[in-house]
């Protein structure tokens, strides 16, 4: 039995010239908050696939992916060409462990890093409110380039509104002012203490867990930087920490 299930392509939103979702109708296997599973698209005789992470909740009827448009890219540019009715095919299994079932019990306030497109975990996530009580406090961190790229902002403060107090939401924009965000980037912002000033708390391995997911130097250099100047260690199954990481491409 074949591990591809052929979908429905239920709506397209384009957010920006590069950035855009797909919604899809199917009948995949139940997966994870956090989790990825892969896309494909038949382009001449070849099964071209790529994996990409889930925005909405499991219990969703529509699965979500957020894109980024990669112009000499082998499928997304085929994605971003798609409309309502068309055909993708969809593993019917999820992957990864970049859940909150992998984050140690002792965490009090979690952190939550994105860059770009690597949002959409935490809103799938987010979205589903499932086994998040045990968290006093759960701290949003979008960073982009430019205020365009904060496509789900309307839905990252409809959620801050949800949960009551205990969801911080922070924008960060790299390459323009606004109103709202931060300018720089996630380390130089940790270094200075900007981000944590900002937020009003402080990430502190006694009691803090952060996961980090996106552009791999982000995620490298964080990580490090968290290690040298916090003495946080990485997550591991067989060995807890205070950092849980996955890069995004």
């Amino acid at each position: 039995m074949s591990n591809w299930i052929d979908s429905q392509i239920f709506e397209i939103q384009h957010w920006t010239k590069y950035l855009f979702s797909l919604r899809v109708k199917s009948s995949i296997n139940m997966f994870t908050a956090g989790q990825f599973t892969k896309l494909a698209l038949d382009i001449n005789g070849v099964k071209v696939q790529r994996a990409y992470s889930f925005v909405n909740a499991p219990n969703d009827e529509i699965l979500e992916f957020y894109i980024v448009l990669v112009p000499d890219g082998k499928l997304s540019p085929r994605l971003h060409k798609l409309h309502f009715g068309e055909q993708i095919m969809i593993h019917k299994q999820s992957f990864g462990c970049f859940t909150i079932q992998a984050i140690p019990k002792k965490c009090k306030v979690l952190w939550m890093f994105a860059t770009g497109t690597a949002i959409g975990p935490y809103l799938s996530i987010l979205q589903y409110q499932k086994n998040l009580e045990r968290f006093e406090k759960i701290v949003l961190i979008h960073a982009v380039r430019y205020s365009t790229d904060l496509s789900f902002l309307p839905l990252m403060n409809q959620l801050k509104k949800q949960y009551n107090g205990q969801l911080y939401i922070q924008t960060i924009v790299s390459r323009e002012k606004n109103n709202i965000s931060l300018i720089g980037r996630i380390p130089e912002l940790i270094i200075n203490k900007k981000l944590e000033k900002q937020i009003k708390l402080d990430i502190d391995p006694e009691y803090s867990h952060v996961m980090l997911c996106g552009n791999p130097q982000m995620v490298r250099d964080t990580q490090q930087l968290l290690k040298e100047t916090r003495n946080m260690k990485r997550n591991l199954t067989n060995k807890p920490g205070h950092i849980t990481m996955e890069n995004y491409w």
